[in-house]
This record gives structure tokens, C-alpha cells and sequence, in this order.
């Protein structure tokens, strides 16, 4: 195992749980400017169309994935900075 390898994976699960932080807190954000409600819809809730869980879910998706892509990519990104080396 590299030293970038080493030093990328306890950072790599810390910053993975701020970024799922971080995008649970966008997403709520984006769907009350969105949908004009607080809560958005989960597979459970009895009163609410298939179309509109369905919406969240996607939206809710799409901004996890992008956040994710964004932490991982920046904290390979600062390894190699530290280390020179791109991380395994």
C-alpha cells in the first residue's frame, strides 16, 4: 500500500461523511426552493404521488453523486499534492 494510498483512505472516510452531510443539507435546501415544501417525499409517504417520490428520489440521487464525486476527486487531488502521488 502507497503512503498516498495510506494517508487518502481515513481522510477519504472522514470527508465522505461531511460530504453526505453536506448533501443531505443541499438537497433539503434545493427541494424546499423547488417544491416550496420542507419535507421531501420518501417511498412511505402515504399522500404523495408516484410522480413526486419519484422526483425527489432522482433529484436526491443526482446531488449525492455529484457531491460524492466532488469530495473524492478533491481529496486524491489534495494526496498528491501532500504526497506527489495519486492515491490507489
Amino acid at each position: 500500500m502507497t503512503k498516498a494510498t495510506m494517508l487518502y483512505k481515513p481522510l477519504g472516510m472522514a470527508f465522505g461523511m461531511l460530504g453526505g452531510m453536506a448533501a443531505s443539507a443541499l438537497f433539503n435546501r434545493t427541494w424546499k426552493m423547488v417544491a416550496g415544501e420542507d419535507d421531501a417525499p420518501d417511498a412511505h409517504d402515504e399522500d404523495r404521488a408516484w410522480r413526486e417520490i419519484l422526483a425527489a428520489a432522482a433529484l436526491q440521487g443526482a446531488i449525492f453523486a455529484v457531491v460524492k464525486a466532488a469530495v473524492q476527486r478533491g481529496g486524491a487531488v489534495g494526496v498528491r499534492r501532500v504526497t506527489g502521488q495519486w492515491p490507489d
